[in-house]
């Protein structure tokens, strides 16, 4: 079972059609299954990997 890693949480808002209707719309996190280098597996959003991947690199 994978760990969650991050704190983030899906962001709210509205969508609006021609008219101005409003109606509620959620922009969910881009979650990612990573494993590591131990072979533990975590589940973290995908700007956290491209983090991840830029600090192995240096």
């Amino acid at each position: 079972m994978a760990i969650k890693v991050t704190n983030k949480k899906p962001l709210a808002g509205n969508r609006r059609s021609h008219s101005c209707k409003a109606t509620k719309h959620t922009q969910n996190v881009n979650m990612q299954l990573v494993t590591l280098e131990d072979g533990s597996k975590v589940r973290m959003s995908a700007r956290e990997k491209r983090t991840l991947n830029k600090i192995k690199k240096a």
